[in-house]
């Protein structure tokens, strides 16, 4: 085979490598389990419709309440998992609707749905979470008083108890 004659193979070999890459991703991707995002306890496309009215509803909430995290140790298998929330004045708020969803940032199959088990002194206590896998959870908080609500997503990784993110 003389050196003029080799470019076409060259170029058919290069073809049928990015055909086999193309097909190798395919493959690969349809394999994976894909989750689709609870961010703001909805799909993300209710969430994208919404996001202006969800920004508004912060702002306006974030004018009356306060809501702090206040966990401070490592989350483990049972662990509580409180927040405090009170009025601008400091005043305690115990009449507020808490829902709290815990899922892993990369499945849905250990997802909860969680309600306060203990309210006292504005400080709402959530007693059933399960931790069965160590590394990064997604706290999922909603807070409802009135007509007037809010997110509050906390990543918290349970090897680290100084680590989470607002």
């Amino acid at each position: 085979m003389s050196k003029g004659r080799i470019w076409p193979y060259s170029i058919a070999a290069s073809i049928i490598l990015v055909f086999g890459f193309c097909v190798a991703t395919i493959v690969v991707t349809q394999s994976a389990e894909i989750q689709e995002s609870d961010a703001y306890m909805s799909k993300y496309q209710v969430a994208d419709l919404n996001a202006n009215i969800l920004i508004q509803a912060k702002i306006e909430f974030d004018k009356k309440y306060n809501v702090k995290y206040l966990n401070s140790t490592t989350l483990k298998e049972d662990t509580d998992i409180s927040y405090k929330i009170s009025d601008k004045n400091g005043n305690a708020v115990n009449d507020a609707v808490l829902t709290l969803a815990i899922s892993r940032p990369e499945t849905n199959k250990l997802d909860q749905t969680l309600s306060p088990t203990i309210v006292e002194n504005g400080v709402y206590t959530f007693t059933d979470a399960k931790f069965s896998k160590a590394g990064v959870w997604n706290l999922i908080l909603k807070v409802e008083i009135g007509k007037n609500y809010r997110f509050l997503n906390i990543k918290s990784d349970t090897r680290n108890p100084t680590s989470y993110e607002y």
